[in-house]
């Protein structure tokens, strides 16, 4: 139980004591006290002067003297007129230091029954995974660990768009101008030959508009289940899914679910022809099939076009269906960029109109883009941030600033390759994750591999520098004595690292990684200040030395669990 939860429930038992009125502990309001006041935690007194029938002064100083008398966990109260601060005692710090210590799954709640399925990354298979994607998948995947430690069942799900107008463009180019080129023919990944497949095919369209009808008929033959077209499409696409594979393991990200735009289209279709029949949908005179929202305030929306073939919002009315059947799903989260705002509006509102109550139990976390320096990325110019150079670049910043500070020098080779990657990949998810991520963003690499200031190596060589300290002190006691006396420093990093349960909780509410990214950075701030300030090692008093080594251990597990949260391993030693 976290102090505000402790507070409610004794000012509830106080309540009940002083004025015969039993009140649920969710009712209490009580928050962290505002840093102009003395206080730990403060405890509004106004809802309950209906209850007391006294002033709020009157009210808050006999609530507070009750508190005081039977709780020793309270060292001292005042009260600013309507409320109630309360100073917090050692003894509360020290068995609060303890629990932190002793439980193995703080900060993870007990299951609360719900299934939650996450989609991210959701690639087209007509390019590589690029920087937007990489943002894409570290958002969702981390989403995904924090809806868990919030108590969720989660299902990672990705839907793989491999089939469409897109992907029979990069499917027409090698035709016509890649001349049989195979990965290995070229020595490349295979999701970077299609990639440059689907450059090349804008280059032609744009010397020939033609040639647009001919990816059109290809897409019909494809549907169709044409030989000839069905061949190609899995041969290119099984280069890309191998070219996927790779990166997803460089990053760290894996799925609980695939699904495959190829293998949902035709549930769509199925949709489609209910809404005909329930009046829900329209068919033009050329064949295609449209629903009109705008009695809704937005558009008309195609979902078939006149020769058959179904579009982008068709398959997923199709998979939101089969998920909710399937899965018996609580909720769906839709991890996709702002500039997909519209289409989940629509999603949702034909879903709505097609009878499905779950309509509303669909949530589009929509995240703002990834920029550059330069401006936008894009695909089709092939001005993008391809993700395995990325990768790869964050490995060399991180090993050259590494190699810099010269303190690697006894480190074995292997053991400092791996290290390189831990930092490399620690300062790109976290210099992704600290930005809420409903804002656009700009990418630096080389202000992410900063050891200074908001970044994860700053964090990571944190985490490094405890561990360093407690292995110095392998032969000391690590047990915290009951009368051992915290200081105000330490009770105040206590009272952080009580606060991460909670923290977790918010996160998971608004699907926001930023806060917990921003919590971890916070508390590596407090330790390295404490650290800068107190003698830990050089501490003569058994009983202290102790307590100050259970304090950074304590600090340490916590740093661990909310940037293993973000993806992000925190090495032992930098």
């Amino acid at each position: 139980m976290n102090a505000e939860k402790w507070l409610a429930s004794k000012a509830s038992e106080a309540v009940d004591a002083l004025y015969g009125t039993k009140l649920d502990t969710d009712s209490l309001q009580v928050s962290i006290t505002r840093k102009e006041f003395e206080g730990d935690y403060t405890l509004v007194v106004f809802p309950l002067l209906r209850i007391s029938r006294q002033s709020p002064e009157a009210t808050g100083q006999a609530i507070g003297e009750y508190l005081l008398e039977h709780n020793p966990e309270l060292g001292s109260f005042n009260v600013v007129k309507g409320f109630l601060n309360c100073c917090l005692s050692a003894r509360y710090w020290n068995e609060e230091l303890s629990s932190i210590i002793s439980d193995e799954n703080f900060g993870v709640q007990p299951s609360n029954g719900k299934t939650i399925m996450v989609e991210f990354s959701s690639p087209n298979t007509n390019k590589p995974l690029h920087l937007g994607h990489v943002r894409n998948n570290l958002l969702g995947s981390s989403v995904s660990d924090i809806l868990k430690a919030a108590g969720n069942n989660v299902i990672k799900a990705t839907l793989v768009n491999d089939r469409g107008v897109h992907i029979c463009k990069s499917m027409y180019a090698w035709q016509k101008r890649f001349d049989g080129a195979t990965p290995s023919s070229r020595h490349q990944k295979g999701d970077h030959l299609v990639g440059d497949c689907y450059v090349e095919y804008a280059k032609m369209e744009k010397e020939n508009p033609a040639v647009l009808d001919e990816v059109h008929k290809m897409l019909v033959d494809w549907e169709k289940g044409d030989p000839q077209v069905r061949a190609l499409w899995k041969m290119m696409n099984e280069w890309v899914f191998e070219g996927f594979d790779q990166t997803y393991k460089a990053l760290g990200i894996s799925f609980d679910k695939t699904y495959y735009e190829s293998q949902t289209y035709l549930l769509g279709k199925e949709l489609v022809k209910k809404g005909l029949d329930m009046g829900v949908f329209v068919k033009d005179p050329d064949g295609s099939v449209w629903c009109d929202l705008t009695a809704d305030g937005l558009d008309r929306k195609i979902l078939l076009r006149s020769d058959g073939t179904s579009v982008y919002i068709t398959q997923d009315l199709g998979t939101a269906e089969k998920r909710f059947e399937e899965s018996h799903l609580d909720s769906q989260v839709y991890v996709v960029g702002n500039e997909q705002d519209y289409h989940f509006q629509v999603l949702k509102l034909i879903l709505k109109k097609l009878g499905f109550e779950w309509a509303d139990r669909i949530y589009h976390l929509s995240y703002g883009m990834v920029e550059l320096p330069e401006g936008k990325m894009k695909s089709r110019e092939g001005t993008v941030v391809d993700a395995d150079d990325l990768i790869e670049k964050m490995y060399q910043e991180a090993k050259a600033t590494s190699e810099a500070s010269g303190k690697l020098v006894d480190m074995a080779e292997q053991e400092k390759d791996e290290l390189y990657h831990q930092i490399g990949l620690g300062a790109l998810k976290y210099f992704i994750l600290k930005v809420d991520p409903k804002k656009t963003m700009l990418f630096d690499p080389k202000e992410s591999i900063d050891f200074n200031g908001n970044t994860g190596p700053f964090i990571q060589y944190t985490h490094a520098r405890i561990k360093s300290i407690l292995r110095k002190a392998e032969d000391k006691s690590l047990e915290l004595a009951e009368d051992v006396q915290l200081s105000a420093k330490e009770q105040r990093i206590v009272k952080l690292l009580s606060s991460y349960p909670a923290k977790v909780q918010e996160a998971a509410a608004s699907f926001s990684p930023a806060l917990i990214a921003n919590f971890a950075y916070e508390l590596a701030k407090e330790f390295n200040q404490y650290y800068h300030d107190t003698a830990i090692l050089k501490e003569t008093d058994s009983k202290l030395l102790s307590a100050r080594l259970v304090l950074i251990s304590a600090v340490a597990k916590v740093l661990s669990k909310s940037m293993g949260l973000l993806g992000i391993q925190l090495p032992d030693r930098m």
